[in-house]
């Protein structure tokens, strides 16, 4: 049948079969169909074209689904010009042709369905209709939106049997509980976050496209080896300060519940809205810092220059905006062991082929993620000898091997000079510092500190912070996430989706769907949020920020206070 033509006697397995190959023929040779009966015994269609000869006639054969054709009349004599458009490429039809290639490619986008079907065919489709096949394709292959939300209370009870000791919570709003927000944190990373990761926390999220549209909020923090490691992760109906601050709060809840001590945590933002007063208020004695990759981005786009080379007292006077404990190290207070971004991105790329499935398979893609992950380190911290994780064991033989080259001159017990050819440098190995504050700022002997520990015949890898040994990645992937089972399964765990047919535990999806159109890319950056504005000018009193026309005299102050809120 690939070449679309058929013979008197041909079978076709039952009618459906015989249906999509005359429809697939029609489509290939660029010739409308006019069907005058069909059901499901027989069959009998011409060409929709006035005057051309061409008939064909099926029937099903006694005792059987077998489909036979028995005539076929005339040969087209109306030129085959259905190239613009085919009544019998319809949606359902479209469907079929993209089913395997949305599975193999979720991000197969309406206008390469155009290509490819034009392509193929030679036909040409709005795009409106290769974007609603894609939409019903992605409900066939992975379920509908709706359904996603009705299932999530099923879903993360299935979480919690599986893998004890996650948090997977799923909150609602309004009588009729709307979804609203879902919060996620397997045991395993809860655990392995506080037994064996740098104390820093990266905080971002990230936009989703399915029907509902929503935002992924998430946590994520480095290993020893310098790693994302995700600790948690929440999808919001809305982003703004309410949900940053819930967030934060199941995040601070988590980690409350499964440590004797909170530790001194280091979060690392992109300045997002509400982000930096809900780390304020949920975790106080904590230090921020923005993420610099962000920062730069938005020196780079407010200045129209990628490099920034030379000096500029604009851009100082613009950066000037941010107090400098956010952004400079000389100021900041706490530790950022070298890691001056976050690797939020990094996390975001997880998903990026799924954000526009529905919410329970955006979950799914990040637990699949997260499980081959841990096992692939774990596995690959087997075959590591050495005191510290590579990238940490490298920076310590560099700095060993400078150290070699450097003259210690020891002061007393813990404080010694070390010279070198371009410097002198004062080193206290009591408090781990330095005067270049390498050591300080990397959590890692600096070369100077290293020449002094070995002048006293001590251990250079006893001064590395514990967090970057190889025993301490061991233990950040010591537990397993565990498999969660497909929804067929789940009447086999004792929780049968038919269970959520009482109305007090179903989840409706949120009241707002996503608007038609392109959805913009990204998101809003702090430059555009404190970009200066025109300046207007009253030629009444002489004042600026407003008009003659709204003038009121008695008031002069106009001076709009600054917020910080992203980057």
């Amino acid at each position: 049948m690939e070449d679309h033509t058929f013979v008197v006697g041909q079978e076709f397995p039952d009618v459906k079969a015989f249906r999509n190959a005359i429809k697939e023929a029609a489509i290939a040779q660029h010739f409308e169909l006019r069907i005058v009966k069909s059901d499901l015994i027989r069959y009998f269609a011409k060409c929709a074209s006035e005057g051309c000869p061409w008939r064909i006639r099926a029937v099903k054969l006694p005792s059987a689904p077998t489909f036979t054709i028995r005539s076929l009349e005339g040969t087209h004599t109306c030129g085959k010009n259905a190239q613009n458009g085919h009544h019998q490429a319809s949606v359902d039809w479209i469907v079929s042709f993209i089913e395997e290639r949305l599975r193999d490619n979720i991000n197969y986008k309406p206008k390469d369905i155009l290509h490819d079907i034009h392509k193929q065919y030679g036909i040409i489709i709005p795009y409106k209709q290769a974007w609603r096949a894609k939409e019903r394709g992605l409900a066939a292959i992975y379920g509908s939106s709706e359904e996603g939300y009705c299932m999530l209370p099923t879903f993360c009870e299935q979480i919690k049997k599986t893998n004890p000791g996650s948090i997977a919570e799923v909150f609602t709003t309004g009588a009729d509980n709307r979804f609203q927000r879902l919060f996620i944190s397997f045991h395993a990373s809860i655990c392995g976050f506080l037994s064996g990761c740098l104390p820093i926390v990266g905080l971002g999220g990230i936009q989703l496209k399915s029907k509902y549209l929503g935002t992924l909020l998430s946590a994520t923090a480095f290993d020893a080896d310098g790693g994302l490691f995700p600790l948690a992760f929440g999808i919001v109906d809305k982003e703004n300060d309410d949900s940053w601050i819930w967030f934060l709060s199941e995040l601070h809840k988590a980690l409350e519940m499964n440590s004797e001590k909170m530790p001194q945590l280091t979060f690392l933002s992109d300045g997002q809205k509400g982000t930096l007063d809900a780390v304020r208020r949920k975790f106080p004695n904590s230090c921020q810092a923005f993420c610099m990759r962000y920062l730069s981005e938005s020196i780079s786009k407010e200045f129209k220059n990628s490099r920034l080379r030379d000096a500029s007292p604009e851009a100082a006077k613009w950066i000037q905006q941010f107090p400098p404990s956010r952004w400079a190290l000389l100021y900041f207070e706490g530790t950022r062991y070298g890691h001056l971004s976050s690797n939020i991105e990094e996390f975001n790329r997880w998903i990026l082929d799924a954000r526009e499935l529905p919410i329970i398979q955006v979950v799914e893609q990040i637990h699949n993620k997260l499980m081959s992950e841990f096992e692939d380190r774990r596995t690959r911290s087997h075959s590591w000898f050495s005191v510290l994780a590579p990238s940490a064991e490298t920076r310590m033989r560099e700095v060993i091997s400078r150290a070699s080259t450097y003259q210690v001159l020891r002061s007393d017990e813990v404080e010694f000079e070390v010279i070198s050819a371009e410097r002198s440098d004062i080193v206290n190995i009591g408090k781990h510092s330095c005067s270049c504050r390498d050591w300080q700022l990397y959590g890692i002997p600096c070369a100077h500190a290293a020449a002094a520990i070995m002048s006293c015949r001590k251990d250079v890898y006893a001064f590395a912070e514990k967090c970057f040994t190889v025993a301490s990645y061991c233990e950040a992937y010591s537990e397993e996430i565990y498999p969660i089972p497909q929804k067929i399964d789940w009447n086999k765990f004792g929780e049968a989706p038919s269970t959520l047919n009482e109305d007090a535990q179903v989840v409706r999806p949120p009241k707002f769907r996503r608007p038609p159109g392109r959805p913009e890319k990204k998101r809003i950056c702090v430059e555009e949020l404190n970009r200066e504005k025109h300046t207007v000018h009253c030629s009444r009193c002489n004042q600026t920020g407003h008009y003659k026309t709204t003038c009121k005299a008695d008031i002069m102050k106009g001076i709009e206070q600054f917020e910080p809120c992203r980057i």
